[in-house]
């Protein structure tokens, strides 16, 4: 199983999910967010970069990244790791001043340049936003972010006059997902949803 999950729900990152932030639904097929430069490295110009690809140097395998509003092309040349990010360069940053001052900005990859997904695989990205349904068709809400805390994915979904609730990503839960059609089907276990309504 391949996945890698956003630390944060704003992180809408090139990130697989076999079934296991909040982004825009009409950006969703178009552009991924692959992570974020967190600062310098150094006097010479390198920054550092919080991937949120499943393997962290694929951020710079896939040609060159966009900044938010998608006017400016970065090339990265990944340098190595440290402490969980990656140390790399961005041709026209040549000192720690020029980096310092894309530090938070978000890195965007087009959805074409990424690789199809296997069967039962899914970009994080293309689940947020999917609309929510119980077997017999009953609306339950929108996939709001998808989480980890260290037992496997966790789904955070927005429901209409209650309280958001999470659910596991397991395929005993979420039994179909159907990106292509905008919805998943959820079976959650008695209790799950009901004891969240307020």
């Amino acid at each position: 199983m391949a996945h890698t999950v956003p630390r944060h729900p704003e992180e809408a990152a090139k990130q697989l999910s076999r079934r296991t932030q909040d982004a825009d639904p009409t950006e969703r097929g178009r552009r991924i967010c692959v992570g974020v430069i967190t600062g310098p490295q150094g006097i010479q110009g390198a920054v550092r970069i919080k991937s949120f690809t499943e393997v962290p140097e694929d951020i710079a395998a896939y040609g060159p990244v966009e900044d938010e509003a998608g006017c400016r092309r970065l090339a990265l040349q990944v340098l190595g790791s440290a402490k969980g990010v990656l140390i790399a360069r961005i041709p026209g940053v040549r000192d720690r001043d020029q980096a310092e001052v894309l530090r938070g900005l978000r890195l965007y990859l087009r959805r074409s340049a990424l690789p199809q997904t296997e069967a039962d695989e899914f970009y994080h990205a293309d689940l947020i936003g999917l609309e929510v349904v119980l077997r017999d068709g009953t609306r339950v809400g929108r996939v709001h972010a998808i989480y980890d805390f260290g037992a496997g994915d966790t789904l955070e979904l927005t429901r209409d006059g209650a309280p958001p609730v999470l659910v596991p990503f397991t395929r005993a839960v979420v039994p179909t997902v159907a990106p292509a059609e905008g919805r998943l089907v959820l079976e959650p276990p008695p209790g799950l949803i009901d004891d969240a309504t307020p």
